[in-house]
């Protein structure tokens, strides 16, 4: 099996830098050499500083695909779902490059990210650049513990890596990014009690409430699908909050071997159950981006960087 870039399924960092990136006109072909470099620049530090668990994805925009790319598609390569209901609105901003980076040092993520923008920069204007740090014990900056759904062990291969249903792009991951802007002045003015339903688990201990004392519009409620076959709908988070004195937030990265979860999870957290039970935490946040990717394997890469 080809292998996956190793941020894909990485375990959670203390640090992480994520880079957009928009590819200049005409650029395309040397493009595809400097991510095999970038792949490299990733290995280098990831073998002099081992202790920093460093861990890098570099995924391209669905847009930008067949530029980058010309020929075979991944099957369900899509644009990121547009989606407005009410007052609620999941914005698309496109990129044309998505590159994570990830270590247990943030002086090794800056490292990494210096040496990769120096590299693309002839190539790219970067357009957005975010820090994102482990926040407590793994906690979102609401309080709460963020990713306690995702799957475990072994198991995050199955749900976030292209198998052999599509051979062409066997080890690569559908990736969905989005920046959410938390306001926590609002937020912080609820009780625990009326936090904890909207969330549908305890704040403290991190205790999911059962199904049947959920609130509908719960967040663990809305998130929570099955297919028709009634198995879990899963994806893979590496979210990470950021933030500043004046602007918080999650920076939102969902992995998985196709679109589709990712695209019915967020329809269901924005237009709700069909009983107007939208998910009551996007009261409290605000999507500002939204792009769809595709990160091809490693092997993926380097083949075509000799094109």
């Amino acid at each position: 099996m080809a292998q996956a870039q190793k941020g894909i399924c990485a375990e959670p960092n203390l640090h992480a830098l994520f880079l957009m990136f928009n590819v200049l006109e005409d650029h395309d072909a040397p493009m595809r050499k400097k991510l095999v470099e970038a792949l490299n620049i990733f290995q280098h530090y990831d073998n002099e500083h081992y202790e920093a668990m460093v861990s890098g994805v570099i995924a391209v925009g669905s847009n930008y695909w067949l530029e980058l790319y010309p020929g075979l598609l991944p099957q369900e390569i899509a644009p990121f779902p547009d989606m407005h209901y009410d007052d609620r609105h999941a914005p698309v901003v496109p990129y044309d490059l998505f590159i994570q980076i990830r270590a247990d040092r943030a002086d090794i993520c800056h490292a990494i990210g210096v040496d990769v923008y120096e590299l693309l920069r002839p190539h790219v204007d970067l357009v957005e650049q975010v820090k994102g740090f482990r926040y407590l014990d793994g906690r979102d900056l609401t309080g709460f513990v963020d990713g306690t759904e995702n799957p475990r062990g072994m198991h995050k291969f199955d749900v976030a890596i292209v198998g052999d249903d599509d051979p062409d792009f066997v080890g690569g991951s559908y990736i969905h990014v989005q920046r959410y802007r938390h306001n926590l002045e609002k937020w912080d003015k609820l009780t625990v009690a009326q936090q904890e339903q909207i969330f549908g688990r305890t704040k403290e201990d991190d205790v999911e409430f059962k199904s049947n004392e959920k609130a509908p519009f719960a967040h663990t409620k809305r998130t929570s699908l099955k297919d028709d076959e009634g198995n879990s709908l899963e994806i893979l988070r590496q979210s990470m909050p950021y933030g500043d004195m004046k602007e918080q937030g999650l920076y939102f990265v969902s992995c998985c071997k196709s679109p589709m979860p990712f695209t019915k999870m967020l329809r269901s957290m924005m237009m709700g159950d069909g009983h107007g039970h939208h998910d009551h935490l996007l009261d409290y946040t605000t999507a500002e981006t939204g792009a769809a990717f595709f990160a091809p394997s490693i092997d993926f890469i380097k083949r075509n960087g000799k094109q």
